[in-house]
């Protein structure tokens, strides 16, 4: 399929996406908060920039996009049909850069929990989740 809008028009379009504050982030966040606990946002100096720093219990959660990180075997994580060399590239790297991170900060004695777009649908079952993570 040919892109309907021209390569300008493209670029413009996906300068606009959003690393953070997203709506599943924001979800995690008032999920967290609702539960009592605190935390600190985008932490630059942490490597990966986690979404989330509990730093007193040194813990950190990422919530992914299920396309950008590739959520394996998620329907979100659709491969698209034009410039697939391009997009494998993008993604692999994209793995590897969450990977080293989640690596370099385990190293670093921090636990590290990874959010998906798709879990955020059922909030009853992250809480929980996220419940269980932060108090062990």
């Amino acid at each position: 399929m040919v892109d309907v809008i021209s390569p300008e028009a493209r670029s413009a379009l996906m300068a606009r996406v959003k690393g953070w504050n997203t709506k599943p982030e924001m979800v995690v966040r008032s999920l967290t908060h609702g539960l009592g606990f605190r935390f600190r946002l985008h932490r630059r100096d942490l490597p990966g920039t986690p979404d989330l720093v509990f730093p007193g219990r040194r813990k950190v959660i990422f919530v992914h996009g299920c396309f950008w990180h590739r959520h394996a075997g998620c329907k979100l994580a659709a491969e698209p049909k034009t410039r697939q060399e391009f997009w494998t590239r993008k993604f692999q790297d994209n793995v590897e850069r969450d990977r080293t991170a989640r690596e370099s900060l385990e190293a670093a004695g921090w636990k590290v929990l990874v959010v998906w777009e798709c879990q955020t649908r059922a909030p009853a079952g992250l809480a929980e989740r996220l419940s269980e993570f932060l108090s062990e």
